[in-house]
C-alpha cells in the first residue's frame, strides 16, 4: 500500500586541512529546529517560485553530531547558532532523539547516523563514543582513494537507510579531493498515516494557483471532518490560516500554513515563522468541523547547506585555516560539503475515520470550506517535543 512518505537526508564532507586550521524556554528539539528554519528561510529566499523541501532536525542533528569534535571559536560558533548550552547538550539530544525514535514511532520515524572515515585516519575514540551514545551513529572505514567505490557505498548505506526513496547523494567527484577524510550522514525517514483518511473516491481533478501564476489541475483530496483550525496574524499585521492534520498515535502532525488573502504572496509568511510562533499556534487554534481540500502532492529537493550555515554565522568549519576539531581527530579537519536532500509524498491514506467522528458528520451544520489552492507552507512537528522534523514550501504540487 502506497503510503504518506517524507525523507530526508543530510551529509557533510569534512576534508584534512592546514596545520593551522562549528514563553517556557524552548526544548533543545526546537531550539536546533529554529536554525534548521532559518536555513530553511534562506534556501526559500532564493527560491520563490519553487518547491522546496527541507528537514530542519537533520540540520540540527549533522551539526549536533560535530560538536563532540569541535573546540575553541568552531564549538562557540555551532553552539551559538543551536543556542545550546556550553557544557554541552548531550544528555538532552540524547533524551530527544531516544523519544522522536520511539516504539509508538517506530513505523513512522527512521532516524539513521553514521560517519564514514579514510581507512586510517584516527578519530579520537571519545567523539566516537558520545555520536555512538547521542546519536546511535555507525562508524564506518572507507577508501577514499577510490571514490566511486566509497560513494557507492555511501549512497548503498543512504538507500538501505530510506528504504529505497533516496538512492543516492554523494557522487564520487565529491570525494576525489586527496584531502577527504570523513564524511558524516544523518538520514531521516518518515512516513505517516493520517489519523483521520481521505477516501480515494472523493479526490478529484481541481485547479491549484500555482506561485508563478500559471494555474494547474492537480488531483485534489477533500474530506469533511473535525480539525483542529485557526488564523494568526504576522507582527506586520498580515493574516493567514493554519490547519492541523495529526498522524496516528497523535505524536506528529502536519500543519498548513496559508495565507489569508488570496493575493498575499507566501514569501511574505515565511520569514515570520519560528518555533515560537508554532507553539503561538496551539493556544489560537480550535477544533471545528471542515470541508478540507488538500492537493495530492510529491516535491524532492536536493540543498547546499554551505552558504546559508556561513550567513548564519558558522563560517570557522567549512575554513580549511580556522576550523578547529581537535577534539575528533589529531589530525587537521574542515568541513568541505554540507548537503540534504529530502522528499515528501502525500495521498490518501491513513486509518479509518473513526465513529466519533462519523457522529459528529452528520450534525446538520453547515461547514466552511478550507481550499489549499494555492502556494503553501507545511511543517511536520514532533508535538511533545516541539522538534520541526521537516518543512517545506509548495509552489506546484
Amino acid at each position: 500500500m502506497k503510503r504518506h512518505s517524507l525523507l530526508s537526508l543530510l551529509a557533510l564532507v569534512i576534508c584534512y586541512g592546514h596545520e593551522n586550521a562549528l514563553s517556557q524556554p524552548p526544548s533543545y528539539g526546537e531550539r536546533g529546529s529554529d536554525l534548521g528554519i532559518q536555513v530553511f528561510q534562506q534556501v526559500a529566499r532564493s527560491k520563490p517560485l519553487e518547491n522546496v523541501v527541507l528537514s530542519p532536525h537533520g540540520v540540527a542533528s549533522i551539526l549536533g553530531m560535530l560538536l563532540p569534535g569541535a573546540h575553541g571559536e568552531t564549538r562557540k560558533q555551532v553552539l551559538s547558532a543551536l543556542r545550546y548550552k556550553k557544557n554541552g547538550p548531550y544528555k538532552m539530544l540524547k533524551k530527544l532523539h531516544k523519544m522522536l525514535t520511539a516504539k509508538s514511532n517506530q513505523d513512522a520515524v527512521l532516524i539513521a547516523n553514521a560517519m564514514f572515515a579514510q581507512k586510517g585516519f584516527p578519530m579520537e575514540e571519545a567523539f566516537v563514543a558520545a555520536n555512538k551514545a547521542n546519536f546511535q551513529c555507525e562508524s564506518r572505514n572507507l577508501d577514499f582513494t577510490n571514490p566511486d567505490g566509497a560513494a557507492d557505498e555511501i549512497n548503498q548505506w543512504i538507500s538501505n537507510k530510506t528504504k529505497g526513496h533516496i538512492p543516492s547523494l554523494i557522487k564520487a567527484d565529491m570525494l576525489e579531493s586527496p584531502l577527504t577524510r570523513l564524511v558524516a550522514v544523518n538520514s531521516i525517514y518518515f512516513k505517516g498515516l493520517w489519523t483521520s483518511r481521505f477516501q480515494p473516491e472523493n479526490t478529484k481533478m481541481r485547479p491549484f494557483n500555482g506561485g508563478n501564476g500559471d494555474v494547474y489541475k492537480v488531483p485534489m483530496m477533500s474530506q469533511l471532518s473535525v480539525f483542529n483550525t485557526g488564523v494568526a496574524t504576522t507582527p506586520q499585521g498580515l493574516k493567514y490560516k493554519v490547519i492541523e492534520l495529526p498522524y496516528e498515535g497523535n505524536a506528529i502532525s502536519m500543519l498548513i500554513v496559508l495565507p489569508y488573502e488570496e493575493d498575499t504572496p507566501l514569501a511574505r509568511l515565511i520569514p515570520h515563522i519560528s518555533t515560537a510562533t508554532v507553539q503561538s499556534w496551539t493556544r489560537l487554534m480550535h477544533m471545528r468541523k471542515v470541508r478540507l481540500f488538500i492537493p495530492k502532492f510529491t516535491a524532492d529537493a536536493e540543498v547546499d547547506l554551505k552558504a546559508p550555515l556561513l550567513a548564519l554565522g558558522i563560517t570557522d568549519m567549512f575554513s580549511a585555516d580556522e576550523a578547529d576539531f581537535m577534539h575528533l581527530s589529531a589530525m587537521p579537519v574542515h568541513v568541505s560539503k554540507a548537503l540534504q536532500k529530502a522528499k515528501i509524498e502525500v495521498n490518501e491514506d491513513g486509518t479509518k475515520a473513526s465513529a466519533a467522528t462519523t457522529a459528529i458528520l452528520m450534525a446538520r451544520s453547515s461547514p466552511p470550506w478550507v481550499t489549499v489552492d494555492r502556494p503553501f507552507l507545511f511543517l511536520i512537528r514532533h508535538n511533545p517535543t516541539g522538534t520541526v522534523l521537516f518543512m517545506g514550501q509548495i509552489n506546484q504540487p
